[in-house]
């Protein structure tokens, strides 16, 4: 997966275009914003976001784990920047379906990554795996499957 181009580095124009549009799509998203959600990786297809612990984002003050909404926005965002940054996918993304299936309670005071990955792309939806991790990578907090508009196809690359 690629990452924010280190200085120097000669850029990819649509590995930039891509994590610019994903940048700004966590500047428009006023909950995106809130959580404090942050794109660490990005590319062909992939996306990695992560949410850093804040106490406010704790749905239940005696165990301290973060609300599964927040978790629900997390794997949306990183869903759709995954989309964003498939090389068949031009423009910008909605979400048609969101499945999660929370496997775990986050641990108390971690925060949160999720990684996304666009595996299949039609000519008007695009189909997205995903999960959410805290510092136990091996146990994953959640899982979702989610179908997310097309705007518009790429032309083919030669």
């Amino acid at each position: 997966m690629s990452t924010k181009q280190e200085p120097g580095a000669e850029p990819d124009r649509e590995l930039a275009q891509d994590l610019t549009q994903s940048e700004a799509l966590i500047q428009r998203l006023p909950q995106a914003r809130a959580l404090g959600l942050r794109i660490t990786a990005l590319g062909e297809g992939r996306a990695e976001i992560h949410m850093p612990f804040h106490a406010q984002l704790v749905g239940d003050p005696e165990t301290g784990v973060i609300h599964g909404g927040a978790v629900s926005t997390l794997m949306d965002t990183c869903g759709g920047a995954a989309v964003m940054a498939h090389p068949l996918v031009a423009g910008a993304t909605a979400t048609i379906s969101l499945r999660i299936d929370y496997l775990r309670a986050a641990t108390p005071g971690q925060g949160i990554t999720a990684r996304a990955e666009c595996h299949h792309v039609t000519r008007s939806v695009a189909f997205v795996r995903a999960l959410a991790l805290d510092e136990d990578e091996e146990n994953p907090v959640a899982m979702a499957t989610g179908t997310f508009t097309v705007p518009q196809l790429r032309e083919a690359r030669s």
